[in-house]
């Protein structure tokens, strides 16, 4: 909900190249092939009710000719299971979890427990015994992201791939040709995209209000250590590959599309157990472009606010779940000319530059979901439900890893400048 209102404060001075053609008829021809296959399981399904003399009301026929994505998911841990599994179990209408792979026995048998699907101790496994699967859900340990998702891909499967995507410009370059040559989906897991208050934000810059934006702070910090896997560069750990995939994710959004920005980044291990940073400090500009200030630090004891927008007729600042922002009409504002001579009040005295300026201020706050879901829950639904349009419909992915291979590029150039941290 929006709320405005117009009060007077005092101020004083003191956004699609052969890549992306090639994987939306990719997405076509899958989504074609998808719904001749799903129409032919509700045929099936509706004659064998026939058959037992069963009558059909129109609300079943629908429901029989509903289009159920069968998903195989890979890994039952934090992402597999908690963040993919659970929300995907929860969207029938479009997903079915059909199986899962897991090498720990105790997280295969809660799968089949809790999800009613076939249980696999492999990847491999569960693609050689599946391959009716429509979607492959990889949600394996980081450094084995790339690798397993291009050979499910010159395998033949669709991919979610959860982020970091890969490890370099490289690796993601020869997963985008695996995807052309199969025509295959690649999907990458940032669903941070969808988050409110980004949808929000976007909305707010789209709309000019703020007029020109000068610079745009996005902060992730907090104070904590940690000892895990995900604090190791050899497991693809460390801040700017576990947390950066999704505020980098916005800030490239806000910069302006697949524009690769100039980067300048600091790093440090400040908290971490790991070799990996736990610190990272990163400014993207570019010409005609705001400055994007990013931070993502495990030492902030008292950290500032997730977003802080400047621009030249107001401002923004808040959180995932409230905004604030203020600006003024220009057309609304007292007239001003540059004088060269000194300032001086009504009484003869030095004066500074000071005027009433007629802000208007709003405010945001996020919906609750109509579910109960979580926010970050409510946003991977979104995701998923894109992702159902591109596979069933044909509809165009909306994050494509085109977009994530500009990410991945700044990653790179991150790393190179902090040799301390990463000497290769």
């Amino acid at each position: 909900m929006v709320s405005i209102n117009v009060q007077p404060l005092r101020a004083s001075a003191a956004r699609a190249g052969c890549h992306e053609e090639c994987a939306t008829v990719a997405s076509k021809r899958s989504a074609s092939r998808l719904s001749r296959r799903c129409a032919t399981v509700a045929s099936k399904r509706s004659a064998s009710r026939l058959s037992r003399g069963t009558t059909i009301t129109g609300d079943e026929v629908d429901e029989l000719s509903k289009q159920i994505v069968q998903v195989g998911i890979i890994g039952q841990g934090r992402s597999g299971r908690n963040i993919h599994a659970q929300l995907v179990h929860q969207l029938q209408d479009h997903y079915r979890i059909a199986a899962v792979a897991d090498g720990i026995a105790s997280r295969r048998e809660l799968a089949e427990q809790e999800f009613g699907c076939r249980a696999y101790a492999t990847w491999e496994e569960m693609a050689a015994a599946e391959p009716q699967l429509d979607l492959i859900v990889n949600a394996s340990p980081s450094e084995l992201h790339y690798s397993i998702s291009l050979e499910l891909l010159q395998r033949g499967f669709h991919v979610l791939c959860e982020k970091p995507l890969a490890r370099s410009v490289e690796e993601v370059d020869a997963l985008i040709a695996a995807a052309e040559r199969s025509g295959k989906l690649l999907a990458v897991f940032q669903n941070s995209r969808y988050a409110a208050a980004f949808t929000e934000i976007r909305r707010i810059i789209d709309s000019g209000v703020l007029g020109r934006i000068v610079q745009i702070d996005i902060t992730v910090s907090g104070f904590a250590r940690r000892w895990d896997w995900q604090t190791l560069q050899e497991k693809g750990g460390g801040n700017l590959m576990n947390t950066g995939p999704h505020p980098l994710d916005q800030a490239l959004q806000l910069f302006g599309g697949d524009a690769m920005p100039q980067v300048l980044c600091k790093m440090d291990r400040a908290n971490t157990f790991g070799d990996a940073e736990d610190y990272v400090k990163l400014l993207l500009h570019g010409e005609g472009r705001p400055l994007i200030d990013l931070e993502i630090s495990s030492c902030s004891a008292f950290p500032g606010e997730p977003f802080v927008i400047q621009g030249t007729r107001g401002g923004l600042h808040g959180s995932g779940t409230k905004l604030e922002w203020r600006y003024f009409d220009e057309a609304e504002a007292p007239e001003q000319q540059l004088t060269r001579e000194p300032l001086f009040n009504a009484d003869g005295k030095p004066a500074y530059c000071s005027e009433t300026l007629p802000w208007r201020t709003a405010t945001w706050e996020a919906p609750a979901h109509p579910r109960g879901l979580s926010a970050f829950d409510a946003m991977t639904e979104q995701l998923y439900h894109m992702l159902y349009r591109a596979l069933v419909e044909g509809a165009p992915l909306e994050i494509t890893p085109q977009q994530v291979r500009v990410q991945m590029q700044v990653m790179e150039a991150c790393r190179r400048q902090n040799p301390h941290i990463y000497q290769s």
